[in-house]
């Protein structure tokens, strides 16, 4: 899956990832992460997401990622915030920086964000990041992740469903995997896993999972 495909979708605004309200599990799980005062969580694949702005309006400080940047230019737009832009993040990523008080957000590659990039980070929260990456990928995703936010805790979010069910993204990433992907250094509990109520793309055997991954 090649960044063009992403590009493609915000283009014609295929976008049914975009949840407009923000993730209910979001607002009823993020409280099991252990977050000092004046935390920082890690957005990966941002989107534009109304998360953010609920994480935002509970003192918590964003960092984030989005390969696309029409996305994050909407995503400003529908905060009501007007950011810096730096095209002038480094000489070899080729990211640029849109920053406004308490957020910041990358646009571009993934595998090009640092630790200097992102700084000390408290948490992980991953909505819509690992179940959008193909199976090649998601090992190499988790492990950078990994890398780059010093093995920190996370609040992850997947789908579940039969192989062949569905055509991804999103795609089925089920506890096993994640088991593999995260259970060294983590201990992996499981919050929430039920079905999604109403089906997904006219399939009723597609079922949502919350993770909380701490050392």
């Amino acid at each position: 899956m090649n960044p063009e495909f992403w590009h493609k979708r915000w283009q014609k605004n295929e976008i049914g990832f975009h949840e407009k309200e923000g993730s209910a599990l979001l607002k009823k799980y993020f409280h099991h992460l252990d977050m000092p005062e004046n935390s920082k969580v890690f957005v990966p694949l941002c989107g534009k997401t109304r998360d953010i702005a609920w994480l935002l309006s509970h003192g918590i400080e964003v960092v984030a990622i989005e390969l696309n940047q029409q996305a994050v230019e909407q995503l400003f737009v529908e905060l009501g915030v007007t950011p810096d832009v730096s095209d002038q993040v480094d000489p070899e990523s080729n990211l640029i920086c849109y920053q406004a008080p308490y957020i910041s957000v990358f646009v571009g590659d993934f595998f090009a964000l640092t630790q200097t990039h992102l700084g000390q980070v408290n948490a992980v929260y991953d909505r819509a990041a690992l179940v959008a990456l193909p199976s090649d990928l998601r090992r190499e995703y988790s492990q950078h992740l990994l890398k780059i936010t010093a093995n920190c805790q996370q609040l992850l979010i997947c789908y579940d469903y039969a192989e062949n069910l569905l055509n991804g993204p999103p795609f089925s990433v089920n506890e096993k995997e994640v088991l593999a992907h995260y259970q060294c250094p983590f201990s992996i509990k499981q919050l929430y896993y039920a079905r999604i109520d109403g089906g997904f793309r006219g399939q009723e055997a597609v079922f949502e999972a919350v993770y909380l991954l701490a050392t």
